[in-house]
């Protein structure tokens, strides 16, 4: 079962050719398997270890993650928007699971 919660920052509108900033965190333990809990016993490892995101089906950025990231990783990113659609946001977690999110924009 997935421990993994979203939270996103889209705007909901832009003018054409515009340069929009996409903030998004993911609330996640980000366990390495490396380091004992405070019981003494090493965690399995659990990662959120990649994330796409794409806007009308285009991929605009695709990140591998690893067991450096830190705990509820914070990305931010911009985008220049030409016609209004759809991103989608991707996390992919160790055990394969996917968390998929979208948000829509208006360019006019």
């Amino acid at each position: 079962m997935s421990s993994l919660r979203t939270r996103l920052r889209v705007p909901s509108g832009a003018a054409p050719g515009e340069t929009v900033t996409i903030r998004t965190i993911a609330t996640h333990p980000m366990q390495s398997g490396l380091m004992p809990g405070p019981d003494g016993v090493t965690p399995p490892r659990n990662l959120v270890e990649r994330f796409h995101c794409s806007f009308n089906g285009r991929t605009l950025i695709e990140i591998d993650l690893g067991p450096g990231v830190s705990v509820d990783p914070y990305l931010e990113f911009d985008a220049v928007v030409h016609e209004s659609g759809e991103f989608v946001f991707t996390w992919v977690e160790t055990d394969g699971s996917r968390h998929i999110e979208t948000a829509a924009i208006t360019v006019g």
